[in-house]
This record gives structure tokens, sequence and C-alpha cells, in this order.
């Protein structure tokens, strides 16, 4: 069984990074997300959601269902360690 979960593991493994392959060089201003996404929200960012931080503008304003469910998933995972961790008393 654990060298089924082995393979199991490498298998996944070598996929993802098989997966990288088509990803864009770090740091490529001809990227999509660089050329497209990031122009928009630097020019924009302060004029739309008037927060003078442009970090906080994204993660808060443009992204704010996104950053709002990832802290929910965390929340859920963390109470499902503590609930699975907990001491039960006899």
């Amino acid at each position: 069984m654990k060298a089924f979960a082995f393979l199991a593991t490498l298998a996944t493994g070598v996929a993802l990074l098989y997966g990288t392959k088509d990803f864009a060089a770090w740091g490529d201003a001809a990227s999509p997300a660089s050329s497209h996404v990031s122009p928009v929200y630097i020019e924009r960012a302060v004029e739309q959601t008037h927060v003078p931080n442009l970090v906080t503008a994204i993660l808060g304003d443009y992204r704010g269902y996104d950053t709002m469910f990832e802290t929910v998933v965390i929340y859920c995972a963390g109470l499902a360690v503590v609930c699975v961790l907990r001491r039960q008393k006899s």
C-alpha cells in the first residue's frame, strides 16, 4: 500500500512539474498577465477604488470575493484540524 501511495505521489509530482513548462518565464514583461491585466490595475486602481495602496485596492476591491473565499477555506481547514486533533475526555 505504501508503494502505491509513493507511486501515486511521484506521478502527480511529475505531472505538475511537466505542466510548468507552459508557464511564462519569471518576470517576463511580455506575458499576458504583465501586458494586459497589470497595466489596467496600475493605471486605474486608485481612481476606481479610492484606495491609495495598490495591493490593498487589488485584493480588497478587484479580488474581494476571491480573497474572502480563500479566507473561508483556510478557516475551514483550521477548524477541521482542531476537530481532528482535539482530545476527548474519558
